[in-house]
């Protein structure tokens, strides 16, 4: 498996679909990346289970 995994989910302000490079190198992390869409910051957190595989939550930045 590669250190870098696509993620998809929709955008917490517009709804669209995007997807978003995770490094699963890093356990938990949370950071801030634009929509590619709208271009409303979001923040995602990250989880990588012990298999690897990473899980993305995204929220508007004023949730």
């Amino acid at each position: 498996m590669s250190l870098l995994e696509e993620c998809f989910l929709d955008c917490p302000y517009c709804g669209e679909p995007i997807s978003v490079l995770v490094d699963c190198s890093i356990d938990e992390q949370t950071y801030v990346e634009d929509c590619q869409v709208c271009c409303r910051p979001m923040v995602l957190q990250v989880i990588v289970d012990e298999q690897g595989y990473p899980q993305v939550f995204a929220q508007s930045e004023d949730e």
